[in-house]
Parts: structure tokens; C-alpha cells; sequence
């Protein structure tokens, strides 16, 4: 099962830099943790300047992102504590290819989330939760009934 973790990295910062992304670690820990078979993709890993990046390389580095979200993955975790323009649309390219979705906000009342996910998490703590507790794993389940949810 491929994963690829979305997240706010830019934000609304209005210089060239990015929020903390410790977030990214945990998630990925905790999803090889938590699946047998999983192959986490993290935007971020070989693109740690991309906030210094050129115009070709940034639009190809963000439409090959995209792509991703909406051909190359079965499941989009989304950790946004505040509006993300980028998140959102790799967001919105997951759902909108029947991909699982995934969020990790306080902003549930957003659009965005809430249309567009399958299950949303108020903090990163209950995320953690939902996998020891395997509700995220009855998700897979339930959209795929293939899947046996302990093979995961």
C-alpha cells in the first residue's frame, strides 16, 4: 500500500521558508509501524530547497506531486493545522481518483476536509490513536472489501 504524506510546509509564511515539518517523521514511523507492506513517499525528502528552487523546476517538482496524489498512491494522510493551498490540491486530486484520504486538522468545519476526506483527525496524537486502535485499518476494509484488514 502506497502512502504519501501531504502537509503544510509553506503555508501562509510569506518569506522563503517552511513551517515545521517534524510531523512528516512521526507519520511515516508510525505508518510502517502500523502496515506490513507500506511504502511511504514524503514530498518533502529530496526537496529540501525547494523553497529556493527555479521556475521550471518548481512547476515540475509541483505538478509531479500532483500526479502522484492522483495516479501513483492508494492512501493521502493530509496534516494541516492551518489552510495549505498545496495540501488542499493534493487533497483534492487523492479524492478525487478514489484515493483514501486521510486529514489531520483542527479545521474540520473547512470544505476542503471535510468533503474531501475519509476520516479526519483533530491531532496528530489521534491519528496515532486510530492506528493502534485499527479504525483507519476498517477504513481500508470498508472501501476496498478485498482487503482483509489484518493482511495490511
Amino acid at each position: 500500500m502506497k502512502f504519501f504524506i501531504a502537509g503544510i510546509m509553506q503555508g501562509s509564511l510569506r518569506d522563503p521558508s517552511l513551517h515545521t515539518q517534524n510531523y512528516r517523521t512521526l507519520l511515516s514511523e508510525w505508518i510502517l509501524e502500523s502496515f506490513e507492506h507500506a511504502e511511504v513517499y514524503d514530498p518533502l525528502q529530496g526537496h529540501g530547497g525547494s523553497v529556493e528552487y527555479d521556475e521550471t523546476t518548481g512547476k515540475q517538482t509541483f505538478y509531479n506531486h500532483n500526479h502522484m496524489c492522483g495516479d501513483d498512491i492508494d492512501v493521502l494522510v493530509a496534516f494541516a493545522p492551518e489552510a495549505s493551498m498545496g495540501t488542499a490540491i493534493e487533497m483534492w486530486e487523492a479524492y478525487r481518483n478514489r484515493k483514501i484520504v486521510i486529514t489531520i486538522s483542527p479545521m474540520a468545519h473547512n470544505w476542503v476536509i471535510r468533503f474531501c476526506s475519509h476520516l479526519v483527525f483533530d491531532s496528530l496524537e489521534s491519528f496515532q490513536n486510530a492506528l493502534r486502535d485499527n479504525t483507519i485499518q476498517r477504513l481500508f476494509a470498508e472501501h476496498n472489501p478485498s482487503i482483509d484488514p489484518l493482511d495490511i
